[in-house]
């Protein structure tokens, strides 16, 4: 007689930090260890396994996981004798950047990974949970923070959990741009490119398992160079033509940009293929040449001026989102100003704007005249107000309009779904729960603070993402 073996599932939780990078590569972590018996947990109360998936960008990141991890100290150490001990790992960009200082200050930490290993997850595992002496807090943690030979991509299992109906796709990692202000090149590494067989494989599991858009994810996405199945090198726009074959498939997005990669294959793409979104994060970061030299951005404010109007002649209806930093070193009144005249002249739909802040490693942080902190917090202020304005006149112009939503999930309301439209915009609509997953034509009618509301209509529309009524000139994109 057969006898079964029941395998008792263990609870892991993961906290992720930052970019879509590091949405992607938890999903992937979660991947790796579900063959080991783990299963996803909402909370970290009761977790066998915690892992904090760091990010580096944001000022005090380092603190911030610091202070988390004294909570899971707590948690750890309350767990009862006669359970296994809950194993905690930090992965990511903090992990690379200060990974011995993390086993210095917090012993109890079980495993420190980078971005470049999580594939090694099980054999790591194995390793901190073999140690008995772990149990006591004594013994030192597991290391990996090496840049390995083999691509990671390779190592990682075929199947994977169902994202929902937008995921993220990671097609590039890496920077080779090197921006004095950044740490990407340090944590991340040399920009690499997945092969476009490998990308294809994983799009249609997605689309397989409910997937209906696709955002493609890199440090610089449209440098991509992956290999296509003849060996020749295919750039951005011919990976996402091919993309668009894939039956099911309804949408595509890709981020993040960098203005030196906006070749005119790429740009042509944002008019001829129905599949991709009219919206472009495209990062700029000051609008003085000047300060845009001291970043290393190796671009000038006409060359971003000459990629939008190269974008919009393209594709008028475009939807742009950038990034901004305030107050680099040295930058004067004169070099804010022009950042504020870019902004008037482009138009953005959404930015983010952040504070100049000291990354360590970094070489804009031994640079002189740094800017004090009340003059950022002014300039900061100053540049958020006309983004807000830009981005409250991008959304009040689309009121009225009818145009294709995808529906992502269900609404805090009874009947209420809540979708995206072409230009990333949240729109809650009163639908039937069988929408869920489907696009359907919403005429626009109400502007919130932070999303859209609409109605069901009866319009014939693209399925993808044209809209039935184009975007009002100077409306703010």
């Amino acid at each position: 007689m057969a006898i079964g073996i029941t395998r008792v599932a263990k609870k892991l939780f993961i906290k992720t930090y930052g970019c879509q990078m590091n949405i992607y590569d938890s999903a992937r972590m979660a991947d790796v260890l579900a063959p080991l018996g783990y299963v996803s947990s909402g909370t970290p109360d009761d977790a066998d396994m915690v892992i904090l998936n760091t990010c580096h960008i944001r000022e005090k990141a380092s603190e911030k996981v610091y202070s988390e991890l004294g909570r899971l100290r707590r948690l750890k150490e309350a767990r009862p004798t006669s359970a296994d001990p809950m194993v905690i790992a930090v992965a990511g960009c903090v992990a690379q950047a200060e990974g011995e200082e993390i086993l210095r200050r917090a012993p109890y930490v079980d495993i420190v990974l980078g971005p470049q290993t999580y594939h090694r997850l099980p054999e790591m595992v194995a390793l901190a949970t073999r140690a008995s002496d772990r149990r006591n807090g004594r013994g030192r943690g597991v290391l990996d923070t090496e840049f390995p030979v083999s691509n990671k991509f390779d190592h990682l299992p075929g199947e994977s959990a169902p994202q929902g109906v937008s995921a993220f796709l990671s097609v590039q990692e890496g920077c080779d741009k090197f921006c004095t202000f950044c740490v990407v090149p340090y944590t991340r590494g040399a920009e690499f490119s997945r092969p476009v067989a490998q990308i294809l494989e994983e799009a249609k599991r997605l689309v397989d398992q409910g997937t209906r858009e696709i955002t493609l994810l890199g440090q610089n996405v449209n440098a991509y160079h992956g290999l296509d199945e003849g060996g020749c090198e295919a750039g951005l726009a011919q990976l996402m033509w091919r993309l668009s074959e894939i039956e099911g498939l309804a949408r595509i997005r890709y981020t993040t940009s960098h203005p030196r990669d906006m070749d005119e294959e790429l740009i042509d793409a944002h008019g001829e293929l129905d599949k991709l979104m009219p919206y472009l994060h495209l990062p700029v970061q000051s609008g003085s040449d000047r300060v845009l030299a001291a970043m290393n951005r190796r671009h000038t404010a006409a060359v971003y001026h000459d990629t939008i109007a190269a974008l919009r002649r393209a594709r008028p209806d475009i939807a742009l989102s950038s990034d901004f930093i305030v107050g680099f070193p040295g930058e004067s009144d004169a070099d804010f100003e022009a950042t504020l005249a870019l902004v008037r002249d482009v138009r953005f739909a959404q930015a983010y704007s952040f504070k100049y802040s000291v990354r360590p490693g970094t070489p804009a942080g031994t640079m002189e005249d740094q800017i004090p902190d009340p003059v950022k917090n002014e300039r900061l202020a100053a540049l958020q107000e006309i983004l807000q304005q830009q981005q409250n006149a991008f959304n009040a112009s689309t009121v009225g309009q009818t145009v294709p939503v995808l529906f992502e999930r269900a609404g805090r309301h009874a009947d209420q779904l809540v979708g995206r439209s072409p230009y990333n915009q949240a729109v809650h609509v009163t639908a039937p729960g069988k929408l869920l997953g489907a696009l359907a034509m919403v005429r626009i009618d109400s502007c919130l603070a932070h999303s859209l509301g609409g109605v069901l209509t009866d319009s014939v529309g693209s399925a993808f993402g044209r809209p039935a009524v184009e975007v009002a000139e100077g409306a703010g994109v």
